[in-house]
């Protein structure tokens, strides 16, 4: 038999079935970064996997409990550079690296709901692995377009009347919670959670907490005091901690929006925390610069803005064709000595449906929430109230504007006339009335009702000091007395003229027996 004949024979046998696989070495090593040469046709955000898995499935390579993934972000002439995901050192020179043809995912199911998992989806709460069917679903995706949303209608409520009545929040809203470290931006965004479980069952929102860069300890606390509340059941955390390396944080807002969108896609309402994006824009900034990308404003690369709006624009309200579903962020940034003006909040409040501004002054003078009302705004406004809000939040945030004016210029007159101390009195009142202790948010009806009465006069005369217990008396006073009007608040979403008519009697009423 000629050469010839033998070639043709073994040619013949060859399978059809291989595939032509593309593969790549690793050339160098550096901080997590990796250059690999030999996968020029690697796409931008694609997984790669080191050879510390070779023997494996590809299906046992992409659990998120495998080893060693990389994810490409530099496509270059010669050669990818790809961050490493988990344990870098293992990574050495001269590795075989595998392409999978695979974008970066996360596997999401209803089982994800009450868990704690990492950016790439792998349970760390202890509790095992996520029960149930799992989609993949991709960690970056093009946001909705105009015509696929609908515009925002539904109010969330965040279950804190200065907001609910001054800033409101609506389902597919982004809005912003900026202030200095410790003036109550993370408990803001815990008691909007909790307050979620006033909500009906059947519409209420399912809630997503990212923690971006915190110490495990506080992401535990965090878990601890939603469990206490009863929150934890329709909550997950994604949590990426201090100790984790940069991609991680990096990836760690981007999966809470993959989660996010499973459910809005279903046509259920998401709530998402991002908690918070200045950590996230540093990591970004960190990964960036060891990827040989050119620094930018403050050392930021030039896309930082980019990166922010990709992942905040993904939040919308759906149109009745889509289902009708809501992903609502409430992103928060930390500012320095208050100054709303740096470069990462002024991109950040840029992007944005407005913004809630805690302010420090105020937070150690004791009013909690610390919000300062001229800065603070909702560009969607009343359109996210139901109207028994609108009916009694008309004059509140004018009167606390006045206030604020008024209380800077009493400082330097000592006689003032008998209707400036009048307005500073009631702006004093309002300003107690809308404190409220941490980790006990107030369901809106009694909100409508308590507001009511303030704008009915029942705290005129009152000391401010005694407000508080008036409100908390008043409302049990309501509760025992006049439950049916919490109730129909609650399901009709409005104040007819027969409630309001009962609730001017209960008041007359009330303010007979009362003794502060």
């Amino acid at each position: 038999m000629s050469i010839i004949e033998t070639i043709k024979k073994e040619l013949e046998n060859i399978s059809t079935d291989t595939q032509a696989e593309e593969v790549g070495v690793v050339s160098a090593v550096s901080d997590g970064i990796v250059e690999i040469e030999g996968i020029t046709a690697a796409q931008m955000m694609e997984m790669v996997v080191f050879e510390t898995t070779e023997g494996r499935s590809l299906a046992d390579t992409l659990a998120p409990d495998s080893a060693v993934i990389g994810l490409v972000l530099n496509l270059e002439e010669d050669l990818v550079r790809a961050v490493v995901l988990g344990e870098s050192h293992t990574v050495r020179e001269g590795m075989v690296v595998r392409r999978t043809g695979k974008l970066l995912s996360i596997p999401v199911g209803e089982g994800i709901v009450g868990r704690v998992v990492s950016p790439l989806g792998a349970t760390i709460d202890g509790k095992g692995a996520v029960t149930g069917e799992t989609v993949a679903m991709p960690i970056e995706r093009v946001a909705y377009g105009v015509m696929e949303r609908s515009s925002v209608n539904t109010p969330i409520h965040t279950g804190i009347k200065a907001i609910d009545s001054m800033i409101p929040i609506g389902r597919g809203q982004r809005e912003l919670i900026i202030g200095d470290r410790g003036t109550g931006k993370t408990t803001v965004a815990l008691d909007t959670i909790i307050n979620q479980k006033y909500e009906p069952k059947e519409t209420r929102p399912l809630c997503i907490y990212v923690a971006i860069g915190q110490k495990q300890s506080k992401t535990a606390n965090i878990m601890r005091i939603l469990e206490e509340a009863g929150a934890m059941e329709y909550t997950t955390i994604v949590s990426a901690g201090a100790g984790d390396a940069s991609p991680l944080l990096f990836l760690a807002p981007f999966a809470g929006a993959a989660i996010g969108e499973y459910f809005m896609q279903k046509g259920k309402d998401v709530l998402v925390v991002f908690d918070d994006l200045s950590k996230h824009a540093v990591a970004y900034r960190q990964m960036s610069l060891l990827l040989r990308r050119p620094p930018g404003r403050e050392a930021f690369p030039g896309d930082i803005f980019y990166l922010h709006s990709r992942l905040l624009e993904r939040s919308a309200k759906l149109s009745a064709e889509l289902g009708g579903g809501s992903l609502t962020a409430l992103p928060i940034i930390e500012t320095q000595e208050g100054d709303v003006s740096a470069y990462i909040p002024t991109n950040v409040i840029s992007i944005t449906d407005g913004q809630i501004f805690l302010e420090t002054d105020l937070f150690n003078k004791g009013v909690r929430p610390a919000l300062n009302v001229g800065i603070s705004v909702s560009r969607v406004g009343s359109s996210a109230q139901t109207k028994a809000m609108k009916k009694v939040a008309g004059k509140i945030r004018l009167e606390l504007a006045q206030f604020r004016e008024l209380e800077a210029f009493m400082q330097f007159a000592s006689d003032l006339d008998e209707e400036t101390k009048k307005r500073i009195d009631s702006g004093r009142a309002f300003t107690e009335l809308l404190k409220q202790k941490q980790g006990n948010p107030q369901p809106f009806y009694k909100q409508v009702v308590s507001l009511f009465a303030a704008n009915s006069g029942y705290m005129e005369g009152v000391p401010v000091s005694q407000i508080k217990k008036l409100e908390d008396d008043f409302l049990n006073y309501i509760e025992r007395e006049h439950a049916q009007v919490l109730s129909t608040i609650e399901t009709a979403r409005d104040l007819s003229d027969e409630v309001q008519a009962t609730l001017k009697t209960a008041i007359a009423t009330f303010k007979e027996t009362y003794t502060a």
